[in-house]
């Protein structure tokens, strides 16, 4: 243990200044599941967030501005109404900035909404105070299955006397131009309801809606019902708060492992290919990737066990391989308006890497013998173009990585060669799960092999700490040297969790992408987690994994897991949600699926912890609870399955535990 206590050492003496200056959370947790930001002082602050269903995408802007008056902004995003050229960024946007809303007098005073709270759970709520007897609440969600956003408004008069009110009547409709849509003219309106004269007695209430929505001109307006689709809104969120449920004595830990999985699953869009999960942020929509889905998302939907997420999940796999072909040339990065297009603009970014190695952990957490079947030829058809191109030095050369050209990465990158060694791995366990006895020893051997040619390559001291170099010519430390922590690859373990937690890389909005930069992107701070837990740093990567979530649940920019800062101003894109996930199941957790009815694990429980557990786990075909127990000097592990008990241990908290679910 003398090397953990050396880098915990060495995590006080570089990371306290981190967490010194950790901002002042401005949120807090509701009692409800929520958070809550109670608005204290006349500074303005504002925020956006993204909120996603099936046929639109909202990015909302709010805040107070310097008369402490409420902002609200509006971005919708249609991605199933196409514009011209369609290309990745071919969805309808519309932006709304408040003249849309329908104005509100009361006793001829036109009300001005003045916040004094914030409330988020998979909605937008507003309380505010006006200036006059009249309070407003606002409440802003997306429709679940329809292209529409509905932001509801309640009016209560808490004066003593009655208060006459006045909301105006008002209608927008813009159309655009034919020739810039792929389906034609396109209509966008906003619409009032509630509206009309009344007089509001003291303690009564009034409702208003404004709702958005968007159409082709050959499809007819449809009706909205604010109150159904809200509780539709509130199902779809309380059914996702039902299913893995993470149960810690952190319960910023645990709120931010709620928020995260709504947002890994809302965003998934009903298109004519099928479902697609998508990234969002404005400007991904109506596609797939091969990181963001294949790598990052889907291995997480079969532990949820939502069936949305679970058939984007296969539909994106089956889109992937309509492109497998004879002369092996690469699958694109990208499968882009509704399955209509690609892009394929930095090349080979160790693509075939990222499908074959999320399709096994997928198959293999699916538990569904068919569905690992029909992903099988894929993931054959991805190994079979990584030996191709080997070297002869046994390192998979590709153009480019996921940052596509951001940041150098040579002719041969670790990321893409961690990437094949587990998907090496995931396929072995595959081909056995489904008898292929002999192909799932050759990919172990292919696995076993290709990590030594890993750590004669790749393995170098690289500004003082005997990890790895990213590429040949690399001099600087980078994010994804945890990568071979994440695969299990733990020759160099100890160096890399010092160098992943050192002034080089660690800063308080997490890991650089590289020494001696600015730029932080989520998913590698979030994959750097994932790998530090998986190898055993539970102590220390628990402090720096909740000084990571209070910054992004209760800090200034909420709640969720943010794609990347300066690029993209921190969009909320979904696949890091995804992740943040993955770092408990299969960090926290240790998951690791060994076949369609079994996985090994090696739980991480910290010192100052007494028990943890995770429960209602779908994945394997499963409705399954994971307990974990301090017994003195030992752990009891325990785990169910629809209530009957698969395994109860006494544990020493070291060996993997294999876990065999019952067929």
């Amino acid at each position: 243990m003398n090397h953990i206590r050396t880098l915990l050492l060495s995590c006080l003496l570089t990371g306290i200044s981190c967490y010194a200056t950790a901002q002042e959370a401005r949120w807090e947790l509701a009692a409800d599941g929520g958070i809550r930001w109670t608005v204290k002082d006349s500074r303005p602050h504002t925020d956006h967030i993204e909120m996603s269903g099936k046929q639109l995408s909202a990015i909302i802007t709010y805040g107070t501005n310097e008369q402490r008056e409420l902002l609200l902004k509006k971005q919708l995003v249609f991605p199933m109404l196409r514009t011209i050229p369609n290309n990745t960024h071919a969805s309808l946007k519309v932006d709304f900035t408040g003249s849309e809303l329908p104005p509100v007098t009361v006793d001829g005073v036109l009300l001005r909404s003045i916040p004094v709270g914030f409330y988020l759970k998979g909605m937008l709520r507003i309380h505010s105070r006006s200036n006059t007897a009249v309070g407003v609440t606002d409440l802003l969600f997306p429709s679940v299955d329809k292209a529409g956003f509905i932001q509801l408004r309640e009016l209560v008069n808490n004066g003593s006397r009655v208060c006459h009110v006045q909301v105006d009547s008002l209608v927008k409709e813009q159309h655009t131009a034919a020739d810039k849509g792929v389906y034609g003219e396109y209509a966008i309106r906003s619409e009032v309801t509630g509206y009309g004269s009344f007089d509001l007695q003291p303690g009564e209430t009034h409702s208003v809606a404004i709702i958005y929505s968007a159409r082709k001109m050959s499809m007819p307006a449809y009706h909205f019902s604010p109150g159904y689709e809200l509780g539709r809104r509130e199902a779809f969120v309380q059914e996702l708060m039902r299913n893995l449920v993470l149960e810690t004595p952190d319960d910023t830990i645990n709120r931010g492992f709620d928020f995260a999985k709504l947002r890994a699953t809302e965003s998934i869009y009903d298109t004519k290919a099928g479902l697609m999960h998508g990234p969002g942020g404005g400007a991904y929509y109506a596609a797939i990737w091969a990181n963001d889905q294949a790598e990052y998302a889907n291995p997480f939907f079969p532990f949820l066990g939502n069936l949305n997420g679970n058939e984007s999940a296969a539909n994106s796999f089956r889109l992937f391989a309509t492109y497998m072909n004879p002369a092996f040339k690469p699958i694109p990065s990208s499968i882009i308006a509704e399955g209509d297009g690609y892009w394929n603009g930095a090349g080979d970014r160790g693509d075939q890497a990222m499908i074959a190695y999320g399709a096994a952990r997928f198959a293999l957490a699916s538990g569904d013998t068919a569905m690992a079947q029909q992903l099988y030829p894929l993931i054959n058809w991805c190994l079979q173009y990584l030996e191709l191109h080997k070297r002869a030095d046994g390192i998979i050369t590709s153009d480019a990585d996921e940052l596509e050209g951001r940041f150098p990465a040579g002719k041969a990158n670790l990321s893409t060669n961690a990437l094949a060694y587990g998907a090496y791995q995931g396929a072995a366990y595959l081909a056995k799960a489904l008898g292929y006895r002999d192909t799932a020893a050759l990919y172990n051997k292919r696995a076993t092999q290709l990590g030594r040619d890993m750590e004669l390559f790749f393995g170098r001291r690289v500004q003082g700490f005997d990890t790895y170099r990213y590429y040949e010519e690399n001099t600087v430390l980078r994010s994804w040297i945890c990568l071979p922590l994440v695969m299990g690859l733990n020759q160099r373990r100890d160096a890399t969790m010092k160098a992943l937690l050192s002034p080089y890389l660690w800063t308080r909005n997490g890991i650089l992408t590289a020494a001696g930069d600015h730029t932080f992107w989520d998913r590698s701070t979030l994959y750097a987690f994932r790998g530090l837990f998986f190898a055993g740093a539970t102590d220390t990567t628990l402090k720096y994994l909740a000084y990571y979530t209070r910054q992004r649940l209760l800090g200034e920019h909420v709640p969720y897991p943010v794609e990347a800062w300066p690029e993209g101003d921190q969009r909320h894109l979904s696949g890091e949600s995804a992740l943040y996930c993955r770092v408990i199941t299969e960090g926290l957790f240790g998951i690791v699926p060994t076949g369609l009815r079994s996985f090994d694990m090696c739980p991480r429980l910290p010192a100052a912890w007494n028990q943890m557990a995770l429960r209602h786990i779908r994945a394997f075909g499963a409705d399954m609870d994971i307990t974990v127990k301090r017994l003195g000097g030992q752990w009891k592990v325990t785990v169910t399955n629809k209530g009957k008990t698969v395994l109860a241990k006494n544990w020493d908290g070291i060996s993997l535990i294999p876990v065999l679910l019952p067929g």
